[in-house]
């Protein structure tokens, strides 16, 4: 809810498209999906963040 899960979801998200990257790099299917699926995680956790953030804000 906080600034610390928004770094969180921020630090996972690259974490991801850096796996998502390596996989490319190294023909690994596992290993690119595995990326792009913490890419997905992080971006709904992150949603969720925002919908918390707009209704405390109104």
């Amino acid at each position: 809810m906080g600034i610390q899960d928004k770094m969180q979801n921020a630090a996972d998200k690259v974490t991801g498209k850096a796996k998502e990257v390596a996989g490319d790099a190294g023909d690994n299917e596992r290993l690119q999906a595995e990326g792009r699926g913490q890419q997905s995680q992080a971006d709904m956790k992150q949603a969720g963040e925002n919908l918390k953030d707009a209704v405390r804000d109104n």
